[in-house]
């Protein structure tokens, strides 16, 4: 095994007695984009589900975003998750059958505060999903996404770390809490089942009651 992340999680699956196959890719490269579904194809014969998890962030003012790095989210947020939803359900349509779960944001809902690009990334996110949703599910596919709300991670520190930002978060989530990655879990779990299988289009919000206040 290697250093890349994906081999601790490669780890924990054969540790439950299945295979598991590790294909990297840098999302902010559209060439290597392209390599992802036949790679995984070619390992395990075919794509059943679909998570496009992947994401970044740039923070500050809109008028100091580079435009480096507003293409750069929008690659990685948004043209990498239309190009392998577009490759997976092309495997998948012969089989009338697929998962597609892509992860939007509340900032698909909401505009957010000095994240600009990944706002417009994650808005469009949840529209990409309920059209693809119209298109497919007709023909077997489901496609969702799931919504996370303030959930602790490096991508998430500089806002715990924020001594004005981090209260005020708290403050307005009723349950009291940052959430954390496995709260993300049973969502995904239900999402990529058969007890999914009437749902289409939804964006599934796990924000610990964000929106509802």
């Amino acid at each position: 095994m290697g250093r890349h992340p994906a081999d601790a999680l490669a780890r924990d699956v054969e540790s439950l007695g299945r295979r598991c196959h590790a294909v990297a890719a840098d999302l902010a490269d559209p060439a290597q984009v392209e390599t992802v579904i036949p790679r995984a194809v070619a390992a395990a014969g075919r794509v059943d589900i679909l998570v496009n998890n992947a994401g970044i962030a740039t923070r500050g003012p809109a008028l100091d975003v580079p435009a480096e790095a507003w293409h750069r989210v929008l690659q990685v947020n948004l043209h990498a998750v239309f190009r392998l939803c577009q490759t997976a359900a092309r495997e998948m349509l012969p089989r009338r059958r697929g998962k597609i779960i892509n992860v939007a944001s509340l900032m698909s809902f909401e505009g957010g505060i000095l994240v600009s690009p990944y706002t417009a990334s994650k808005g469009a996110v949840g529209q990409l999903t309920k059209a693809l949703a119209n298109e497919w599910a007709s023909q077997g596919i489901n496609v969702n996404a799931i919504a996370p709300g303030y959930i602790a991670t490096d991508l998430t520190r500089p806002l715990q770390e924020d001594t004005t930002r981090n209260p005020a978060i708290l403050a307005r989530i009723p349950a009291g809490r940052w959430g954390r990655p496995e709260d993300l879990g049973g969502a995904a779990v239900f999402l990529a089942s058969r007890a999914s299988d009437y749902v289409h289009g939804t964006l599934l919000a796990v924000d610990g009651g964000w929106l509802a206040r």
